[in-house]
């Protein structure tokens, strides 16, 4: 690499100009975390129900003992032998913040679209703990826009990320968010998909404040499930093919 290097004074000056920025930025994600908070809410009528450890479980039952319930649309779908790189990437993240959030209020559920036996090999294989479950042969994937319907396959046009797109379509990542009141009346609040979810890529935040960045071509075309690097990976060293993970968090 090729830099500009200067005195510590210089060097004072200019991490002070861009902490200005910095603290703006904040702000800004602050209000724009405050609008978010105050979009409008849908009520939720539809009974889906969810194949899980627990058995058949219905949206309600995903929230526990929480008012506030986060699924995230993890790329898995019927046949498949592994999820998806990008999926799992995010995931990975998972565990840690949830000991905290269902201490607060939050439930964290994952959501795919193949049976629920189907995952369990891979799930055992990443050694995650969260919540996993099966909305097979319910319309759930379908009405949040993370698989497309079979109108939508049959007109070869789909919607996703509020837009539509020519093709059949496929599985596809997200988080939606919802809330349940004192009466038990469920409320869809949030949904975000594409590179909504990269905030919560804990391992992106590091990288970002380190000197190379994020140090990829395209979007997670380095990374890996996390049991697939070798014991003493060379950087850049053998990176994936781009469309085994970008077309997930593009």
């Amino acid at each position: 690499m090729q830099h500009q290097v200067v005195s510590r004074d210089e060097w004072i000056a200019a991490r002070k100009a861009h902490l200005a920025r910095e603290k703006e930025f904040t702000r800004q994600r602050d209000a724009l975390s405050a609008e978010r908070r105050a979009l409008p809410w849908v009520k939720v009528d539809k009974g889906y129900v969810f194949e899980g450890a627990k058995g058949r479980q219905t949206l309600a039952d995903l929230f526990g003992a929480n008012s506030q319930l986060v699924i995230y649309h993890f790329m898995f779908g019927p046949g498949w032998k592994e999820g998806c790189p990008g999926c799992s990437f995010l995931a990975d993240h998972f565990d840690g913040p949830n000991q905290h959030l269902k201490h607060h209020d939050v439930s964290l559920v994952a959501v795919s679209h193949a049976p629920y036996a189907e995952f369990q090999p891979f799930r055992k294989r990443m050694g995650w703990q969260f919540d996993w479950v099966s909305s097979a042969g319910s319309d759930f994937n379908a009405d949040f826009h993370v698989s497309p319907s079979p109108r939508e396959k049959a007109a070869g046009r789909y919607e996703y990320n509020y837009e539509m797109h020519d093709g059949e379509g496929g599985e596809m990542p997200g988080f939606s968010i919802f809330y349940r009141n004192d009466t038990g009346e469920i409320f869809h609040t949030y949904s975000t998909y594409a590179r909504g979810g990269d905030l919560l890529i804990g391992a992106y935040n590091f990288l970002d404040m380190m000197p190379k960045g994020r140090n990829e071509d395209a979007i997670m075309d380095w990374m890996r499930h996390h049991d697939r690097y070798e014991e003493k990976p060379e950087a850049r060293a053998r990176i994936m093919p781009v469309g085994a993970v970008a077309s997930c968090c593009g």
